[in-house]
């Protein structure tokens, strides 16, 4: 156990050295040759990698490479605020942009039927991207009768949630928030560039207005080495014993 982690410490120890010397940009060696330099398998070698991606140090492609890169600015914030990712970068002062986007009016399925209380639905994906690569890929499911396609089309600009803001007879009040470190699934890894099962930060989330109705079933995928949320927690007073 012990010549273990002593590899293990020695192989991220060089390969974080490699990356550091690396700019933005370039490409590593392959992995069969990495692993060749190293002096370890090309599976160790992979687990190792998967701590520099998930920092947002590499970028690995299928089929492609594994590139460098190192994020200039990490989006740190609280997670008691609702706020969209165009605000949280805002604050830290990095340029965020939307890239590819698709929105499609469909037949609800049986949850969203249920939660959302309309048989049709408009389904949003889109992926948000910083420094000329993906950080997030984000997916909303809206209840038809909020809007109508061509209103939807012509008002949004990335955010879906600035968008229901904007809209002062909703009154978007909270989101009840499920948060997962998952392997990422094909439709994720594809729009981050990044390979089926490597981690991502998943958010689930239900938004409700003040009424207490679903507006939006939210689903959102960060990278996290551009991303670090934290949490106040609070002690409970403590009664008085008798």
């Amino acid at each position: 156990m012990l010549k273990t982690g002593i590899l293990s410490n020695r192989l991220h120890s060089e390969l974080g050295e490699l990356i550091a010397k690396t700019n933005p940009g370039e490409r590593l060696p392959t992995e069969p040759k990495l692993a060749e330099m190293l002096g370890v398998s090309r599976a160790t070698l992979r687990e190792a990698m998967r701590t520099f991606e998930t920092q947002g140090l590499i970028q690995r492609r299928q089929g492609v490479g594994t590139f460098v890169v190192h994020p200039s600015s990490v989006i740190d914030t609280g997670l008691e605020l609702l706020e969209s990712i165009e605000s949280m970068a805002q604050r830290v002062g990095l340029p965020v942009r939307m890239g590819d986007y698709e929105i499609e009016r469909r037949a609800a399925d049986p949850e969203e039927h249920q939660l959302l209380k309309d048989s049709q639905v408009l389904h949003v994906s889109r992926v948000m991207e910083a420094e000329g690569r993906p950080i997030a890929y984000l997916v909303d499911v809206l209840p038809d009768k909020l809007f109508t396609e061509v209103e939807f089309r012509r008002e949004f600009s990335g955010s879906v949630l600035d968008l229901l803001l904007k809209q002062s007879s909703l009154r978007v009040t909270s989101a009840d928030t499920e948060i997962h470190a998952e392997a990422a699934e094909t439709n994720e890894a594809r729009a981050l560039h990044m390979q089926r099962g490597d981690v991502v930060l998943h958010f689930k989330s239900t938004l409700f207005s003040m009424d207490g109705s679903v507006i939006d079933l939210s689903r959102s995928y960060f990278l996290p080495g551009y991303f670090r949320f934290h949490v106040i927690r609070r002690v409970e007073p403590r009664r008085p014993t008798s």
